[in-house]
């Protein structure tokens, strides 16, 4: 099975699907993702771009919503805050202050306003 990204006008990733191994292979067995994407592309149109859940392909696996971008040839996911940078490794994004240490049970959520970690108190869980 390979997946493929179906990628808009403005690179937005726009679905995800499954493709059987015989749609994506040549003449030989061998997985080609031009075969894969041009048999995507006569079944639903558009263009379509390979992913992986493990990573090895682009970066990440391909999101709903997740950008292709062409130059890093990779799928990135929306950014979650203004003020957290992608890191280029990775293709993802990280928060400017690092997530803090905790307990078992504690758990925090990202305040934009004021930049760090704030714990969610147990009665609002």
């Amino acid at each position: 099975m390979a997946y493929f990204a179906q990628i808009d006008e403005n690179n937005i990733v726009t679905q995800v699907i499954v493709v059987t191994d015989s749609d994506t292979s040549d003449e030989n067995g061998s997985e080609v993702e031009s075969i894969g994407a041009t048999f995507c592309s006569n079944l639903l149109g558009g263009n379509w771009k390979q992913t992986s859940y493990n990573g090895n392909l682009r970066k990440n696996y391909a999101g709903i919503g997740y950008t292709y971008d062409n130059t890093r040839d990779a799928f990135i996911p929306p950014q979650p805050y203004p003020s957290w940078k992608l890191v280029e490794e990775t293709c993802q994004w990280e928060a400017p202050v690092s997530y803090p240490v905790t307990l078992p049970g504690e758990v925090y959520t990202w305040d934009e306003e004021t930049i760090q970690w704030i714990r969610v108190d147990e009665t609002q869980a």
